[in-house]
């Protein structure tokens, strides 16, 4: 193996047909040396990780000598060039209809354009097929030589409308390879052939000939029955299931489409100067200050430093009522905002933007595969080769147990036709589809089928209470300095210390004590201790702020009527933080944090799904089960005072009494948890290291969303589980049908369609999910 390191890219591949197809190309690329692929029928989309070593130009060599195309996606598109003007009428309706280039960094299904030429080739066979079924099924129509016109019409069928199938059946035959199109060309040229010598060097040319398939008995004559109407019939049938797979799939697609068209096109720019100028919005880079009136799209993810207004992000969270915002609030590229001029100045622009990356996650989690795909993948990469010695054994066996040609023939056609691996392959990848973009409109984001496969397992649910429980906004409620100290050196000196730290509790102290105290003085030496609390210099004086132990740890002990206001605080349910300089206790600063108003309703649903919750936290006892009662989690589910390194070992604890464990998080504490964790779920507002973790992204903080979320990704597992068992059932109940001779191969022809096409329509259904 390689030690080179590792590319990742994507690949569109064209010339695919079947699960018989993606299974081949995904298992060459596999046997190349520090190959890693995945192949996907739906998307028409490989995605590879290789060793650089290895280059690009041997994966898309690999590819097309198996008789397929492959050509790298671009991620990223150029803006096109815009004249630069400036902006004359603040009222202009510039509300971004269309994508920037930052937005495409994904592409839409390789089928969304598929039914346009299928579409053609299918409405034209479908005249011309139509006439040869009535004439060949009712005898009444049968004139002199009606034949003949049949012959005129389902040639066309057969050659031009089946080109498509023979042309790939001929590219894998030159590869040694057997696809679906093998069964469909050999089929219908078989009966095409069957007649044409029929009508030539047999009798069924004659003048006065009435005889159709499907009245034909045991024992008639071989060299007068034709089966023109099967050839046509089942190239028409089968266009019409490639026709309705083709559109579909598009649907399947379409909100992952719908997000990467929902950025905005172009920006105001503020320049220097304080004039405003119109520019694409990709060309956007962090630092910039761009101006967004009502109406318009934020163009990319950036904080309010001028302004007010309330902000409509719907398409991105699933949330219907605007949130209001001002100066230091942070906007997300792609929201609308709602009322009020704003000034945004962009922190995040490109491909690291949330909308940029929902798209990622989506359609990363639309190119993986299922555990359960992979054996129907393992299936069909030997099925179409059964398929056709199916077919020649029950030619042989028929004719060999005395039986005629012509019913012998028949059975060897109907098997041919009947059979589908095409469901198989689109068994996951619809659902997929349609689950992940169904779940990006309710803005919930899933990895990956894995994160499906894990739901299922799931019994118990651990909740983080801070930022997903509650609010995470922690503010600062009481002050008790001890005796001779003073209130504001008390707030000035634990503010300074807290403001350098980002835990929420330090920022609730920090602005709470600018808010009371003035300015606060700057830190040295500044110390975070995890879990425990914060050190640092402050004009001269070493002060601690934090939990208890942080004390206990450094030898100092608290005074008893600072004691007593510690106990009192967390009797209900705030934090206490303890503030010391120069070795000797100062005073109890109160921070509580508020409970989310849907966090009680979230916590009834979850229960509604089988799952026990459990509160984990690092806060105090009695803060935990004020916040656990609040919600209605039973006293006997809180962990309390657990340090941020514990929190993966209580995940593991449960895990080894046999529980199947989820975990939802949001903060970088949180991270290692949320990965330990069976099933992870991170808040979209929590941290970037969370949101990597998780398996499920809720891109609002609203913990009800964990709750669609389990219910979407089991409900998109069981459709996933529904298609294969169809897929597999189909064929398992149909083959044995088609080599007995009972079904026409017309008529298997069009049930093949039907295979397919119910399976691409159920997983459609996730779209209407709730």
């Amino acid at each position: 193996m390689t030690d080179a390191p590792s590319t990742e890219t994507d690949l569109a591949i064209g010339g695919m047909t079947c699960a018989s197809c993606s299974a081949r190309i995904e298992r060459k690329l596999n046997r190349l040396e520090g190959v890693t692929a995945t192949v996907n029928l739906a998307t028409e989309k490989a995605k590879v990780s290789y060793a650089a070593d290895i280059g690009l130009d041997t994966l898309i060599q690999t590819i097309t000598k198996l008789g397929y195309t492959a050509e790298p996606i671009i991620k990223a598109r150029p803006e096109p060039e815009v004249e630069t003007s400036p902006v004359r009428d603040a009222g202009n309706g510039a509300t971004g209809h269309d994508a920037p280039a930052d937005a495409n960094t994904a592409e839409a299904p390789a089928a969304s354009g598929a039914a346009t030429p299928i579409g053609r080739r299918l409405r034209i066979s479908a005249v011309l097929t139509a006439p040869v079924i009535l004439l060949a099924m009712i005898p009444a129509l049968q004139f002199d030589n009606w034949q003949w016109l049949s012959l005129t019409l389902a040639a066309p069928v057969v050659v031009w409308g089946g080109l498509p199938f023979h042309r790939a059946a001929w590219t894998n035959a030159r590869h040694g390879a057997a696809t679906m199109d093998t069964l469909v060309s050999l089929g219908t040229l078989a009966a095409f052939g069957w007649s044409l010598w029929a009508l030539l060097l047999g009798d069924a040319g004659m003048p006065g000939m009435r005889h159709g398939f499907t009245f034909v008995t045991e024992g008639a004559d071989a060299s007068s029955t034709i089966y023109l109407e099967v050839a046509s019939g089942v190239v028409t049938f089968i266009l019409v299931g490639r026709y309705l797979e083709a559109r579909a799939k598009r649907s399947a697609g379409a909100a992952l489409r719908a997000l990467l068209e929902l950025g905005a096109k172009d920006v105001a720019l503020l320049t220097p100067e304080g004039t405003e100028v119109r520019v694409p919005a990709g060309r956007l880079a962090p630092g910039d200050r761009f101006v967004v009136r009502p109406g318009e799209k934020i163009a990319t993810d950036g904080t309010v430093v001028e302004g007010a207004g309330a902000v409509d992000a719907s398409v991105l969270t699933g949330e219907s009522v605007p949130m209001d915002v001002t100066v230091g609030d942070s906007v997300t590229g792609a929201t609308v905002n709602a009322g009020g001029r704003l000034v945004v100045e962009a922190t995040r622009v490109g491909a690291d933007t949330q909308l940029a990356r929902m798209a990622k996650l989506v359609e990363d989690a639309q190119t993986g595969k299922a555990r359960v795909q992979r054996l129907a993948d393992r299936v069909s990469a030997v099925f179409v080769p059964a398929v056709v010695a199916l077919a020649l054994g029950t030619l042989l066996v028929r004719l060999l147990a005395g039986g005629d040609t012509t019913t012998a023939f028949g059975s060897a056609v109907a098997v041919l036709i009947i059979a589908c691996p095409c469901a198989l392959g689109l068994a996951t990848p619809t659902a997929l589809m349609a689950g992940t973009g169904r779940g990006a409109q309710l803005g919930i984001l899933i990895k990956g089928p894995e994160a499906l496969e894990n739901t299922r397992a799931v019994d118990t649910i651990v909740l983080d209470k801070t930022g997903t429980v509650t609010t995470g906004r922690m503010t600062l409620l009481a002050t008790h300095p001890a005796d001779g100290v003073d209130e504001k050196d008390l707030l000035r000196l634990a503010g300074a210390v807290e403001h350098a730290s980002e835990h929420p509790v330090a920022r609730a102290v920090a602005a709470g004590a600018a808010d009371r105290a003035g300015e606060l003085p700057p830190v040295e030496d500044f110390a975070a201790v995890p879990g425990l609390g914060v050190r640092g210099t402050v004009e001269g004086r070493t002060v601690l702020v934090g939990r208890e132990r942080l004390f206990v740890d450094a030898g100092i002990e608290l005074p008893p009527a600072l004691a007593t206001a510690r106990r009192a605080a967390e009797a209900e349910g705030g934090t206490a933080v303890t503030v010391a300089w120069d070795g000797v206790a100062r005073g109890v600063l109160t921070v509580t944090d508020a409970v989310k108003d849907t966090s009680a309703r979230a916590v009834t649903e979850l229960r509604a799904l089988g799952l026990t919750p459990i509160l984990l936290t690092g806060d105090n006892r009695a803060a935990a089960a004020a916040v656990a009662q609040a919600v209605g989690i039973d006293p006997g589910q809180v962990i309390a005072e657990v340090l941020p390194q514990d929190k993966v070992d209580v995940i593991r604890q449960l895990q080894a009494e046999g529980r199947g464990v989820a975990m939802a998080g949001d903060g970088v504490n949180d991270a290692a948890a949320l990965a330990a964790a069976d099933l992870g779920l991170a808040m979209g507002t929590g941290t970037d290291a969370a949101i990597e973790a998780g398996d499920l992204t809720l891109v609002r903080g609203d913990l009800r969303v964990a709750a669609d979320a389990i219910r979407l990704s089991r409900r998109t597992l069981a459709t996933i589980k529904g298609n294969l068992c169809w897929a597999f059932g189909y064929n398992v109940a149909a083959l044995p049908l088609a080599a007995a001779g009972l079904l026409n191969p017309m008529i298997a022809g069009a049930a093949m369609a039907f295979s397919s096409v119910f399976v691409v329509t159920n997983s459609l259904r996730l779209r209407r999910f709730i």
